[in-house]
């Protein structure tokens, strides 16, 4: 009767149809290996690394000597050349002719030196003022006569819009805008410039 009782015991299931076999595993779980150690001993799978660089300045005694120091050099664009003024004169070494005319001086230049001058001149008047400013030689005439004003301009160098040049005429009277030079001076003005030479009027 009590191997009844254990056969029967044993053939019994549990409600959750699982046998209660203790030599054999449940369902989902693992064997216990006596060989494997405990998860308290097992050492942890090492974690992936990522190599880094270190940021940690070396150590060692502190340098004594001078801080090095880094420095920035910034260059400037380079600023443009002025031509430099003629020594003497109002106007600057680009000049082949120039003109004060508050003093009613002239030269002929040939870059920072003086080639004839200061001479005389006589200039315009309130009615006529000789224009001021930077111009060019337009072109000349040796013998020439005004045709607004019907008056011989001999060695005309015309270097202004209306008609205005140099030329040889009396010194005790205005000018219609032009600078008057003596016949000497109005030879050598002629003869010196060319078409294109700079003239300043200041």
């Amino acid at each position: 009767s009590q191997l009844r009782d254990l056969e029967g015991r044993g053939s019994a299931a549990p409600a959750d149809g699982r046998a209660l076999r203790a030599d054999l595993p449940l369902v989902g779980t693992a064997p216990h290996s006596a060989t494997r150690a405990p998860a308290s001993t097992r050492a942890a799978d090492p974690a992936p690394t990522t190599a880094t660089r270190s940021t940690t300045a070396p150590t060692g005694p502190t340098p004594t000597g001078p801080t090095p120091t880094t420095t920035t050099r910034t260059t400037a664009a380079p600023a443009p050349v002025r031509p430099e003024g003629v020594a003497g004169t109002p106007c600057t070494a680009t000049a082949r002719a120039c003109v004060d005319l508050a003093s009613r001086t002239a030269w002929l230049l040939d870059g920072d030196q003086v080639v004839r001058g200061p001479v005389a001149v006589q200039h315009g008047g309130h009615e006529y003022p000789t224009p001021v400013g930077t111009f060019t030689v337009q072109w000349k005439a040796e013998q020439y006569t005004s045709r607004e004003f019907g008056s011989p301009m001999p060695y005309s160098v015309f270097f202004a819009p209306g008609g205005v040049a140099f030329h040889e005429g009396r010194q005790d009277t205005p000018s219609a805008g032009c600078v008057k030079l003596v016949h000497d001076d109005a030879v050598a003005w002629f003869s010196y410039l060319q078409v294109g030479d700079e003239v300043q009027i200041h």
